[in-house]
């Protein structure tokens, strides 16, 4: 997928805005980096289904200097069938997993999440693939966000499927019968891949 232009100039223009008001010397030159802010959000409420209060609020969410977020997934496949979990949000479909926190390690943040998301304790054995959220087309999204996804195949270890306030269903499903897709969370091409990894485990990890 390619980046529409508006969206790369939005970016932009935050990432500029954020990185002024982290350095901004006077009051003049932090008004001047707000102004630029609010044409960003702008933008991105124009062209997309978001209130400009939306954007704005997710915009104070990220202070200083702009990196990408990461999203960490599990790729869980039993008896030819993966596991997914209901997300409470959107009523849609996705693989275990979320925003990695600071002082995570990858691997520690995935198991937390699978074990609060599923109610499986797992272990990682594989990364599946390396994923640029953003290249992922879905107007839903937040597109402010700019994300890498870390995908791990990973294998049950104890537990039972046991629903959370954030995932009110967990089930396993087949590669021909998946549910909707919670889409920005998780892709069928994600899921294929992961299919693909535990059919070969020597086979190279996916990468944007």
């Amino acid at each position: 997928m390619n980046t529409p232009e508006w969206l790369k100039i939005a970016r932009e223009l935050h990432s500029m805005s954020q990185v002024g008001l982290e350095h901004a010397q006077n009051g003049y030159e932090t008004e001047r980096y707000e102004r630029l802010k609010e044409i960003a959000a702008s933008i991105i409420v124009k062209q997309s289904l978001l209130s400009e209060e939306t954007v704005l609020e997710s915009f104070a969410m990220q202070p200083g200097y702009i990196t990408p977020k990461v999203d960490v997934r599990a790729a869980i496949i039993r008896e030819g069938k993966i596991l997914l979990v209901q997300e409470a949000n959107d009523g849609r479909w996705s693989l275990p997993g979320g925003w990695a926190d600071v002082g995570d390690m990858p691997s520690e943040a995935i198991i937390r999440e699978v074990r609060e998301e599923s109610g499986f304790d797992a272990r990682v054995l594989r990364v599946v693939g390396v994923y640029d959220a953003n290249r992922i087309p879905n107007e839903e999204m937040m597109p402010f966000y700019h994300a890498y996804k870390l995908l791990f195949l990973c294998e049950i270890l104890s537990g039972e499927a046991r629903p959370s306030h954030e995932t009110p269903d967990v089930r396993f499903f087949a590669l021909d019968d998946l549910p909707p897709l919670s889409f920005y969370r998780t892709n069928r091409g994600m899921i294929a891949d992961a299919f693909a990894k535990i059919a070969n485990l020597s086979k190279m990890t996916v990468f944007d």
